[in-house]
């Protein structure tokens, strides 16, 4: 019960927020990652713009995730 409490709290929803963000950063990131290990994308500007896709990616998915999160409470 108290971990649910401060869970749903401002700071626990924050908390929350910051570790999906992380973890959709990782995940892309490591895709990205994948792909440079068959050794496509290192050219700086390949490399400029799937780190900014990655950026961009992890927002529009995180943002997804708590669309979702509070349409279905």
């Amino acid at each position: 019960a108290a971990a649910r409490g401060f869970l749903s709290s401002w700071f626990g929803v924050l908390l929350l927020a910051g570790w999906s963000a992380a973890f959709y950063y990782h995940l892309f990131n490591g895709i990205r990652h994948l792909m440079w290990d068959t050794g496509r994308g290192f050219e700086l500007k390949t490399a400029r713009a799937s780190g900014y896709a990655v950026v961009a990616a992890a927002a529009l998915a995180t943002i997804l995730t708590w669309v979702f999160v509070c349409v279905s409470r």
